[in-house]
């Protein structure tokens, strides 16, 4: 009972309601003892009085807001129902919280929505963490069972209970992957993925939509998860418990069946599933008794589609998963048998021969349909020694179908069982320990309760009962560890229910006896239990109801329960007949034959039993109710013999609607699931537990003497017994004190009231200061006044004095101004009316200048116009002549070059004689060149004819115009009507004229408006084209950023497969080395040459398939390798030879489409005939390069002059039809020569083909050495020339066997300059296949030193250093990099693929670089970022205020060493920023590996600050803050924030500035959403959740500040993910940059002698 002081005025009791069980109220006056009502104000405001008799009628009292949203429930200073249902509601409601600690049991209420909290990236922030320093979650609880079964070597049990619906087999799921991901992601094995493979398998063959709950496990199970000596998964094992089989043969309205049978209705489409001859489910008698055929939001043939995969995973061939479907299909047949009935009283049945379900069933299993619908309707009887057939009625019949439809299912449940079991079998060492899992069904109550719930109840009775005695157990476990002196604890047990239903003449032995009786029914067995348990012995928990004599009541621990006896002895017995199973031993499906033999050797935990026709003496170990209990006396003895947790899922509601709140239901389910018994175990004792010195540091106001952290057990014990004077209140431990109930809240009163008083003695010293401080203000401001009066009368009296003097001074200096400025006015409008006079005389004289000079302009622009037009005539006819005569030229100049081009297609469809044929084509073109030459020099001639003919044209029309102008003119003889004629010849002139201006006005006019319009429209239509061009800018951008996306996403995904296969490649080599350890202990055994730890020599070189996942090489077999050839050359006589290389026609006709080359002429070459072939293909391939040479030159050269002539023409305004041809003689020049560009591709195709034939055939080596067209390899000096026998050395020496110390002191990238320069050499020399076996066996050896130093982080930088260089040097001597290059001569071997195997290998030693940093980081990173006080003294004061809820047994961590720190952080990350510059490694690749690793920084200390409450506070805050901006600095002074290392931390820093931001104004709400625009709105909301202030000075987030928030986070673009933890294993695709190296040479390198490679020649 809590303390009566606290019922004060303004205190928070609960009292009872109808609806809501329990609202809140709040104290209007004090109480006081004796008084018989408390003034109460509800929550919704009402005043009521409340009813006391006695002070134990009191309303429980409320607890402090500061503990509104606990975590942990026993951390309540109140422990009563209305509180923990209060706080379970806060956090499901307001902060979407569905774990909640309650000391030892995680209550668990199902949210019926998706919730983001079970990816990998949680699975990792809990693992290895402490169960108190995260947030409550079933990932915590299974993390706490596997640490404590690694450390004390102690099995474990997760005890998962619940009713149907409230997330018990979610729970089991996520439990079992979080043992999957953690105990399995080191060794890679499939054990972890066969564990939870056996999840959708159980659910569809155990699971059923029921009316609470759309997948309800119909059944119990516990699986023991066994683990090795490292931790690491290698076996599992499955027990299951009572099954309903009775849901086989009838659903409930709006129940189905179990799922699998839906599951084939919904695939009987497919090919393989249609010899079931399957229907819809709405017309089986067994699937559509409920109406539901399907569950919203599921999808039957995907479920079907798992499944199948999951049975495969298990092991289990298609053709028993072919013959499992089969019998499941034989049971939904067997429900659609018709039964008639016959007789005249209707004693007998039949079953019709023709019915189809009958024959499909039988069909199915392989048994003969006559015998079983035979049997079907009767029954054997053994009377006096005979044996008599009976027959049965139609009910029995239909009975009796449904009993072997029961059966089958049962035995085909167990046996996926077994199956699983041995699927799941350890298979790699006996298993050390293990954690089991029990998902089984919770207490039940319904209308009408019948034999599975008695059952399941009692079960949940042995449950409660172990629970209760283990958390007390634990309880006083506690108090002994702390030498406490305590009394004994009293809890309920319920040992007397269980005696009621499994002790002597109990309810299951009343109830077998009854099945052992010939006429044994349920109403007997009933009138037995009333006689024993009501009339003989009364039970305090057996009731009998007043209206029915065939039902009782048993009082169960979590309600009263009415059970109706109908069916309990059919259930109990589960028989089948005899006859019926002997039918199906015969069957000829061996799966069905193999289910029921194994009956003869049944255990006594198999469920049913057989009835023949005489009685088998000891049946009664064979019902139901006898297995039961034996198989819950299994799992309560492996219970007792584990260490326990508690998992108690609860369902919310009933409708099934998301995070929707009943507190009649919750209630219901916490009384029911032990929760608050567990709550009661703690309040009878001391439930409230501080350390001395979160006591000390909470409480120190209260402490009297010396205020020092290191006496703060003595100023405990020397100052609670003055604050606290009952000492049965408090007890003192060895390094905590222990509360009872309610004491925590007094301690809390008892500390406002000590605030309170010194806030009042501050408030009146600060006050007596205020005043003082007030009065000598007045007074100082009193004095200052009177001084201030004082100087204001003596300056005004001054001040008169001076305006009387100024007086005068203003009159005379006014009277002289008036006088002034009238003169000067006068002055003015003088000289104005003289300025206006002479500027309208200029004006006058101006305009008349202009009129005169307009008219002068106006005839000059009209008479040049006029002698232009002229001009462009005369110009325009002259280019069109001329243009007339260059396309004719120019037609000739395209029939001359096609008939070239034709020449030269010609001489490709010849095979023999082709260098008389193109001598002859050759001089047939020169020929046409010279008449060519003679045509330009005729129309040059006729040019210059045509040019001297206009000139003496225009000569003599010069000469006539001169002589018209020299004749002399006639005097003039005018009469007055000539004269008149003129004068009217004038006027009309004169007034043409005048019509002429008019139209040139108009003219003028319109030209300006269409000049306005040009204007209008150039304008639009630029406007129009920038609109266009922004358009198409933002479209490209979008189209860029798309692509890059996707390249960079594809990049991320090779990179990622590269990474598996190296993983696999690497398990792979371990396993070979293991079983050559093996076949060693077996004895000697001789080792393949292909298996040596030596690197390849190489003289073999590796194929490009061993070396890289893929193949990338476009033609894999076009051709032989060189190694392949080499070999027949060697091993096989020389007219074997060509043939065994070339006999595949394959790769000749895949080269013949490549190079275009028709099928039929080379189709015959066989042998010889190939290698005359060659030698006419050799002999003109100089000939043709030099000539197409030449013409590609010559097309160019006429290329440039059409387009000089194409720009001078469009300069010089010449006609659209010459810019026409002239543009398609352009194309045409053009396309010509692509056409020339492809010969030559073809050309070097040749070359090529040319090449490998020289390989092929040996023998052409000394015709080709003879002919003096050969090309010779082009000379390179500064190479090393390496001799065959000493390539071995070479590789080892420089590669595999060198030392660290060695390879580090050696400038960058040298081994990969002597290897290139090797390989590079021995190209030269003409021994190609030489230098591709030396590049490939300096490839493998690279790899294989990779490998070797697999942990060391510099010799790891230094391979990367070479493979980079390596791959770069080949690729800068490639063909295709050196085609524009006439500085570098490329290799002749391709090696193509090995420079893609380097790329790869590239991209694994950055990944093991990144590797061994992240290795090394992954450990520290939380608390060098998150607990480590770098600011020291920020987080002292913190105190934390919720009780410890450490397990019992379950010891803190002990940390080695000192706590890692920011400086450990950067001291990993110098190491490798040391190793990457020392190499000389491009700076962008430094970027991206610091970019990769800051992510995983910010990522790792994200998710744990989400995940840890004590690590949301503000000063907690500044200190991540000071740590990341440590980190930040590091980053820029060594230049690295370019490549986004420092942008990969925004969220982190986000995270942080929430923390410190204000969090209580609207103003601040808004603020939190400009400034976190990194974060997702779940994160953002979960950061406000968590916030717990660590300070008086500080307060919780509002509800209303929540979810204010939250709507200001709702008009925000939802670009951010929706997860609510950061991707931990996110991984950023990696870009090495090529940057081609400068020309390497022997000279430049510096060998040092310690390499020992002085065998090596430069040459």
């Amino acid at each position: 009972m809590a303390t009566l002081e606290l019922y004060s005025k303004g205190a928070g009791v609960w009292v009872p309601d109808p609806d809501a069980v329990w609202i809140s109220a709040q104290l209007l006056q004090d109480y006081r003892p004796g008084e018989k009502h408390l003034l109460l104000q509800l929550s919704n405001g009402n005043e009521v009085r409340y009813p006391v008799d006695a002070p134990s009628d009191l309303p429980p009292l409320g607890n402090p807001d500061i503990l509104e949203g606990e975590n942990d429930l026993t951390a309540l200073s109140f422990l009563h129902e209305p509180a923990v249902l209060h706080n379970l509601r806060v956090r499901f409601l307001d902060y979407s919280s569905i774990y909640t600690y309650c000391g030892i049991v995680l209550v668990a209420i199902n949210p019926y929505d998706q919730l983001p909290i079970y990816g990998e990236e949680v699975i990792d922030a809990y693992s290895g963490q402490d169960m108190t320093d995260m947030e409550p979650h079933i990932f915590s609880v299974a993390e706490e069972a596997y640490r404590t079964m690694i450390r004390e070597e102690k099995n474990q049990s997760i005890i998962i209970s619940g009713e149907s619906g409230s997330g018990k087999t979610v729970s089991a799921k996520f439990t079992m992957r979080y043992f999957a991901v953690v105990g399995g992601a080191a060794q890679q094995t499939s054990v972890e993925e066969r564990v939870l493979a056996s999840n959708p398998i159980m659910e569809s063959i155990g699971n059923a939509k029921t009316t609470r709950n759309d997948n309800s496990s119909r059944f119990g199970k516990y699986i023991e998860i066994g683990f090795g000596t490292k931790g690491d998964i290698i076996g599992a094992n499955m027990r299951t418990y009572l099954l309903e089989k009775s849901r086989v043969v009838f659903q409930a309205p709006t129940e189905r069946n179990y799922h699998i049978f839906y599951q084939l209705c919904a695939s009987r489409e497919l090919p393989e599933m249609r010899s079931l001859k399957l229907d819809a489910p709405e017309n089986f008698r067994y699937t559509n008794q409920g109406g539901e055929m399907q569950i919203p939001g599921t999808d039957d043939l995907s479920d079907l589609e798992r499944t199948r995969n999951a049975f495969t995973i298990l092991g289990v061939q298609l053709d028993q998963q072919m013959e499992l479907f089969r019998i499941l299909s034989a049971v939904l047949h067997l429900g659609n048998v018709n039964v008639q009935a016959s007789g005249r009283s209707c004693d007998r049945s039949y079953i019709d021969a023709e019915d189809s379900s009958l024959a499909i069933f039988s069909k199915l299993l392989g048994v003969e349909g006559s015998q079983m619908a035979h049997w079907l309707c009767h029954r054997r009887l053994a009377v006096g020694g005979e044996m008599l057939v009976k027959p049965m009625t139609g009910q029995q019949a239909v009975e009796a179908r449904d009993a072997l439809a029961k059966h089958i299912y049962g035995q085909l449940f167990t046996w996926t069982v077994q199956r699983l079991n041995s699927a799941l079998r350890a298979q790699r060492g006996r298993t050390k320990s293990f954690v089991g899992v029990l998902d089984i069904y919770g207490f039940e109550t319904f209308e009408r309760n019948s034999f599975e719930q008695f059952c399941i109840n009692y079960a949940n009775e042995k449950l409660q009962q172990q629970f209760n005695r283990h958390v007390f157990h634990l309880e006083q476990e506690e108090y002994i560890r702390e030498e406490l002196a305590w009394s004994r604890i009293e809890f309920s047990d319920n040992q007397q229910c269980i005696d009621l239903i499994e002790g002597q003449l109990g309810m299951f032995d009343l109830l077998d006896e009854e099945c052992r009786m010939p006429k044994g029914s349920d109403e007997s067995w009933v009138s037995k239990l009333y006689d024993q348990h009501l009339t003989s012995k009364p039970h305090p928990h057996f009731r009998k109801p007043r209206m029915s004599n065939s039902a009782f009541i048993v009082l169960h621990f979590a309600d009263t329960v009415q059970y109706e006896c109908d069916g309990f002895l059919d259930k109990n017995r589960d028989t089948v007949f005899e006859e019926l199973i002997n039918i199906l031993k015969a069957s000829q499906s061996e799966l069905v034959a193999e289910l029921f033999q194994q009956q003869k050797d049944v255990s006594p935990v198999a469920n049913g039993s057989i009835c023949s026709g005489k009685r088998a003496t000891r049946e009664h170990k064979l019902t139901v109710g006898f297995q039961f209990r034996q198989s819950l006396q299994m799992l309560m003895g492996t219970l007792n013999s584990t260490t326990p947790h508690y998992v108690r899922c609860i369902k919310p509601n009933d409708l099934k609607e998301p995070f929707m709140f009943d507190p009649k239901r919750t209630v219901q389910q916490l009384r029911a699931c032990g929760v608050l018994e567990t709550i009661r175990i703690s309040a009878a004792g001391y439930p409230s537990r501080w350390t001395y010195e979160e006591f000390f540091s909470r409480y120190r106001v209260l402490l009297r003497g010396p205020q020092s952290q290191d006496q703060a057990q003595a100023a405990c014990r020397q100052a609670l017994p003055q604050l606290i004077p009952d000492p049965d209140q408090y007890r003192f431990g060895k390094t905590k004190v222990f509360f009872r109930a309610g004491q925590v809240a007094l301690m809390e009163r008892l500390r406002a009231e000590r605030l309170r008083v010194a806030a009042v003695i501050i408030q009146s010293q600060v006050r007596g200061w205020l005043a003082r401080i007030r009065y000598t203000r007045i007074l100082w401001a009193t004095v200052t006044i009177q001084r201030y009066i004082r100087g204001a009368l003596a300056r005004r009296l001054a001040l008169i004095l001076r305006y009387t003097k100024a007086a005068l001074v203003i009159q005379k200096t006014y009277r002289m101004v008036v006088v002034r400025q009238l003169f000067l006015m006068i002055r003015q409008a003088t000289i104005t009316i003289q300025a206006f006079t002479r500027g309208t005389l200029e004006r006058r004289r101006y305009r008349l200048l202009v009129a005169e000079r307009a008219a002068v302009l106006l005839q000059a622009r009209v008479r040049g116009w006029l002698a232009r037009q002229a001009y462009r005539r005369v110009c325009a006819a002259v280019v069109f002549m001329q243009c007339c005569i260059r396309r004719k030229a120019a037609r000739r100049q395209l029939l001359k070059l096609k008939t070239e081009a034709r020449s030269v297609e010609r001489y490709r469809e010849l095979n023999k004689g082709m260098e008389v044929k193109l001598m002859q084509l050759q001089l047939k073109a020169d020929q046409e060149a010279r008449e060519c030459a003679v045509l330009r020099e005729t129309l040059t001639a006729e040019r210059e004819a045509s040019s001297a003919e206009l000139a003496t044209l225009r000569a003599t029309i010069q000469k006539l115009e001169n002589q018209l102008q020299e004749k002399p003119q006639p005097g003039p003889v005018i009469s007055e009507k000539e004269a008149e004629d003129r004068r009217r010849a004038e006027e009309k002139a004169s007034q043409e004229i005048l019509q002429l201006k008019e139209e040139l006005q108009a003219l003028q006019s319109e030209k300006e408006s269409f000049y306005k319009e040009r204007e209008d429209l150039s304008a639009c239509l630029l406007e129009q084209e920038k609109k266009q061009e922004e358009c198409v800018h933002q479209a490209v951008s979008h189209v860029t950023a798309a692509l890059q996306a996707e390249v960079d996403e594809e990049r991320r995904k090779y990179q990622g497969l590269l990474r598996e296969f190296t993983r696999l490649e690497q398990r792979y080599d371990n396993l070979r080395e293991m079983s050559l350890l093996t076949e060693r202990t077996k004895g000697h055994r001789r080792t393949d040459s292909t298996q040596s730890l030596e690197p390849l020599s190489p003289s073999t070189p590796l194929s490009p398939q061993s070396l890289t996942p893929l193949s990338l090489s476009p033609f894999p077999s076009a051709f032989p390798s060189p190694e392949a050839v080499r070999k027949v050359s060697v091993t096989s006589p020389s007219p074997e030879r060509r043939v065994s290389v070339w006999s595949s026609e394959a790769p000749m006709e895949q080269l013949m489409e490549k190079m275009d080359v028709a099928k039929d002429p080379v189709v015959k070459l066989k042998g010889e005939d190939l290698a005359l072939a060659y030698d006419a293909v050799r002999v003109a391939n100089k000939f043709l390069e030099s000539q197409l040479h030449n013409q590609r030159s010559q097309w160019e050269e006429e290329l440039g002059t059409l387009r000089r002539q194409l720009a001078r023409s469009t300069s010089g305004s010449s006609s659209a039809v010459q810019r026409q041809e002239l543009q398609e003689m352009l194309e045409a020049r053009e396309h010509e020569c692509m056409r020339l560009r492809r010969e030559l591709k073809e050309i070097r195709n040749t070359v090529s083909l040319r090449r490998l034939l020289t390989q092929v055939f040996p023998s052409a080596l000394a015709t080709e050495s003879s002919c003096p067209a050969q090309s010779k390899p082009a000379a390179v000096t500064g190479l090393l020339e390496c001799r065959k026998r000493d390539e071995t050395k070479l590789i080892k020496n420089l590669v595999t066997d060198i030392r660290a110390d060695s390879a580090l002191s050696l400038p960058p990238g040298l081994p990969a300059s002597v290897l290139f320069l090797c390989v590079r050499q021995a190209d030269c020399s003409g021994d190609q296949v030489r230098a591709r076996s030396l590049c490939s066996a300096a490839v493998t050896a690279m790899k294989a030193a990779l490998k070797k130093h697999v942990s060391d982080i510099d010799m790891t930088a230094l391979w990367l250093k070479n493979i980079c260089l390596f791959h770069d040097l080949l690729t800068q001597h490639s063909p295709k990099q050196t085609l524009d290059s006439d500085k570098l001569v490329p290799l002749s071997a391709d090696l193509s693929d090995l420079i893609r195997t380097l790329s790869d290998l590239s991209i694994q030693a950055y990944q093991q670089l990144l590797s061994i940093t992240e290795t090394r980081l992954q450990n520290i990173i939380v608390s060098a970022l998150l607990e480590s006080e770098t600011i020291q003294g920020l987080s002292g004061s913190a105190v934390k205020l919720a009780v410890t809820r450490r397990r019992a047994g379950s010891d803190p961590r002990t940390v080695g060493g000192e706590a890692p720190t920011m400086a450990s952080v950067l001291r990993e990350l110098g190491a490798l920023h040391t190793s990457l510059t020392q190499q000389a490694l491009p700076k962008t690749l430094l970027e991206q590996a610091f970019h990769q690793l800051t992510y995983l920084i910010c990522a790792s200390s994200f998710n744990s600050l989400l995940l840890r409450k004590d690590m949301c506070s503000w000063s907690r805050g500044m200190q991540i803050r000071y740590n990341v901006s440590v980190l930040e600095e590091w980053l820029r002074s060594r230049g690295l924030q370019a490549g986004g290392a420092v942008a990969a931390l925004e969220a982190l820093i986000q995270a942080v500035q929430l923390l410190q931001l204000g969090k209580k104004t609207e103003a601040d709400a808004e603020a939190i959403v400009q400034t976190c625009s990194a974060l997702s709105s779940q994160q953002i909301v979960k950061i406000l959740t968590l916030y717990t202030p660590h300070s008086d000075l500080d307060e919780r987030v509002t509800l209303n500040f929540i979810r204010t928030v939250q709507g200001l986070l709702k008009g925000r673009s939802n670009s951010q993910h929706s997860q609510l933890l950061m991707d931990v294993r996110r991984v950023f695709p990696v870009t090495f940059p090529y940057l081609p190296p400068p020309v390497l040479s022997a000279e430049q390198l510096v060998i040092p002698d310690s390499l020992k490679i002085s065998f090596l020649r430069k040459a």
